[in-house]
């Protein structure tokens, strides 16, 4: 394998503007009837503010008397620290920003208090305008965390229906529990809104519509799967109607991915069941479990027998969120990174990265009060800064406000720029083979062992004169390099070994121990 080092980038509402979709021209995306949507090739980056931007975890603010009354009251300016990594997004090779909550909100993002209002520790209108204005520049697509299932326990609405009874029209519009309100998942400060409701209904599109007006590309629907599809498929009719383009992301965890898909008219789902397979079958070295999601994951895509009902769609899939413990923490050992960073890059669907793991984040999830902080790190204000302010433990020693998360950690400093580097690559090849984002996938069933796998990604859709040749995806969890056929073209190799620790390339014509080879 060739390493280098990471480019010097590594490290009132309604208007009548528009983001212009960042679609890749090579990859021929772009919204018309007759055209693949701008997001079928896209690639994700995705952060979570209020951690990355050093917000306080906790709002000190909500018993102050002017509280709401005026725009500005109590705003801090953090959100532009975002804006110093969009050039790292960039030469990651994305070119969507998905950012989890930025509204108004008690602690997390996710107990909203106002869907129409910056959260005042992020900053305010003119902080996102500039946001906005910052992806236009770069062709980067902007999609935003739509907390629609659930609200703060002190939203006004909430506080109203309280005062007015469950038969008020404030009532009707927020599920109950006898006489309390229903808490999301057990959680008494999270009040589930009753997206049945005609009136909840429009107001969710009214937002939606609202932002896309001002120039975001696009939603990822929080906790869709609650009210399920038959709530959300109004709401988005609406949507569609004003903004066909927009691209629509709904968070299901479990169930029937397609038929949730089709009855909803989401454009994409979280590929949680990918997820959960990929760093199970390393850490496990029981690739067995892989081969079956993967058949899983090929029903999705292109439709099949054992995924249920619906229409095919292409789903997220990702290594880790904001709501999982890191990819880098999951696996015992560092070097099948290299197994499951070619999984996410060289799969149909949208892959996303969460931000930090193209470098080797660390953290871990746990189930406590505070349990997701060190999956919702602070980042520096720039890669520049990164650079310049991380200890030999990996950990960024920067100026880090009390009270925030914890500040990011990476599995091992010298590693960093090698683990974007083989990002870079990985993306890149993805980028020069655009079918693959639709690609057919097969397991070589011959080949499946508990270590190791070739899988097979063709065209689909594309007529003969226009097919390009596939490839195979060689997958190696041992210890000892394995001989690719004599005729394979090697496109690329990854080393688990060199990435981490800078041992040497593979050797030609080999998967390398812990690594991956994409071939002819």
């Amino acid at each position: 394998m060739e390493t280098s080092s990471a480019p010097e980038a590594l490290p009132p509402f309604a208007s009548d503007t528009r983001a212009a979709a960042a679609a890749d021209p090579a990859a021929g995306a772009g919204a018309s009837a007759s055209a693949a949507p701008w997001w079928q090739h896209a690639i994700c980056w995705q952060v979570y503010p209020l951690g990355f931007c050093g917000a306080p975890l906790h709002r000190e603010d909500l018993g102050a008397e002017t509280y709401g009354e005026r725009q500005g009251d109590n705003v801090v300016h953090r959100l532009d620290r975002i804006v110093g990594w969009l050039d790292h997004l960039l030469a990651l090779g994305a070119d969507v920003l998905i950012l989890n909550p930025i509204f108004d909100s008690v602690s997390h993002g996710y107990d909203t208090l106002d869907h129409l209002r910056v959260d005042p520790r992020l900053g305010d209108e003119a902080d996102l305008d500039a946001l906005i204005g910052a992806c236009r520049e770069r062709g980067i697509s902007l999609v935003l965390d739509g907390v629609f299932n659930h609200v703060s326990h002190l939203h006004p609405l909430v506080r109203r229906a309280l005062a007015d009874g469950p038969d008020s029209p404030a009532g009707a519009c927020i599920r109950w529990s006898g006489a309390h309100p229903y808490g999301f998942e057990g959680n008494e400060d999270l009040v589930e809104l009753k997206l049945a409701e005609p009136a909840v209904q429009e107001r969710i599109a009214q937002v939606m519509n609202l932002w896309l007006d001002r120039g975001i590309d696009g939603w990822r629907l929080d906790a869709m799967y609650a009210a399920g599809p038959e709530a959300w498929a109004p709401i988005l009719d609406m949507v569609r109607a004003e903004h066909p383009e927009a691209w629509i992301l709904g968070e299901v965890i479990h169930g029937d991915y397609r038929a949730f898909a089709e009855a909803s008219g989401a454009d994409s789902i979280t590929q949680y069941e990918l997820w959960k397979a990929i760093w199970s079958s390393i850490r496990e070295t029981n690739l067995f479990e892989l081969a079956h999601a993967i058949g899983r994951h090929e029903a999705f895509v292109h439709g099949g027998e054992d995924d249920g009902e619906g229409a095919p769609f292409l789903p997220l899939t990702f290594l880790g969120n904001h709501d999982t413990t890191r990819i880098a923490s999951q696996l015992e050992d560092g070097r099948d990174l290299a197994v499951a960073f070619a999984l996410l890059a060289l799969l149909p669907g949208i892959p996303a990265i969460y931000a930090g793991d193209e470098m080797g984040a660390v953290g871990t999830k746990e189930e406590r009060a505070g349990g997701d902080d060190a999956v919702r790190p602070l980042f520096p204000a720039s890669p520049d800064a990164l650079r310049s302010g991380i200890g030999p433990d990996g950990t960024w020693h920067g100026e880090i406000p009390v009270g925030t998360s914890p500040s990011l950690a990476l599995l091992a400093r010298p590693a960093a720029p090698r683990l974007f580097e083989v990002h870079q690559r990985l993306l890149g090849l993805r980028r020069r083979e655009g079918w693959l984002a639709t690609a057919r996938i097969r397991v070589d069933e011959d080949s499946l062992t508990n270590a190791s796998v070739r899988i097979v990604l063709e065209p689909d859709g594309l007529a003969p004169s226009d097919t390009p040749r596939g490839l195979a995806l060689w997958l190696n969890l041992g210890d000892e390099p394995l001989d690719l056929p004599n005729d394979a073209e090697v496109l690329t190799q990854v080393s688990g070994a060199d990435m981490l620790d800078a041992v040497g390339p593979a050797a030609p014509g080999t998967v390398p121990a812990h690594g991956a080879a994409a071939v002819r």
